[in-house]
C-alpha cells in the first residue's frame, strides 16, 4: 500500500531544495495529489496528465512534450512511470531545476542502474549538481534532483 503521507512529504522536499521555484509542473501528476500539495505551500502548479478523474486543480489533460511552452521554475515527477526522462530533458532545455521520484523503469532496467542512469542523463544534459535524497515514507522513496548551473 502506498504512502498517504507522500505528495505533502515530496512537496515539503521541493519547498525547501527550490525555495525560489514558485511555478511548477508536475508531469504524469495522476489525479493531481502533488499539486494540492504544492499549492498548499504558495506555488502555482500545473498538472499534465490524460486523468479524466481529477481535483479541482489546474490540470491540463494531455501528454506532456519537450514542446510545451515553459511557464514554470521547476518540474516534478512523483512515481512517473514513462514520463521521467522527458521531466530531466524538457528541465535541461529550459535550464530549470527538476525532481523525480522514479519508480519504474521506462526501458526494463533493475531500479539501482536505473536510478544511476538516470542520474548521468541529467549530467550529460548539462546538469552540474544531481543528487539523491530520501523521503520517510514506505515505498520508492528515493528522490533524483537535478539543480541547473
Amino acid at each position: 500500500m502506498a504512502d498517504k503521507r507522500r505528495f505533502d512529504l515530496f512537496a515539503d522536499l521541493l519547498v525547501t531544495r527550490f525555495p525560489q521555484a514558485l511555478r511548477v509542473y508536475d508531469i504524469a501528476g495522476g489525479m493531481g495529489k502533488l499539486n494540492e500539495s504544492l499549492t498548499q505551500r504558495g506555488r502555482t502548479v500545473t498538472t499534465f496528465d490524460l486523468r479524466h478523474k481529477h481535483l479541482p486543480v489546474k490540470y491540463a489533460q494531455r501528454l506532456f512534450t519537450l514542446e510545451e511552452p515553459c511557464e514554470a521554475e521547476l518540474v516534478v515527477g512523483m512515481h512517473p512511470d514513462g514520463a521521467t526522462r522527458i521531466i530531466i530533458e524538457y528541465a535541461a532545455r529550459h535550464g530549470l531545476g527538476f525532481a523525480v521520484v522514479p519508480c519504474c523503469s521506462d526501458n526494463g532496467m533493475p531500479y539501482k542502474p536505473w536510478m544511476r542512469h538516470l542520474a548521468d542523463v541529467a549530467r550529460d544534459a548539462g546538469y552540474t549538481t544531481v543528487e539523491e535524497a530520501a523521503l520517510p515514507m514506505d515505498g520508492r522513496a528515493r528522490v533524483l534532483l537535478g539543480v541547473w548551473r
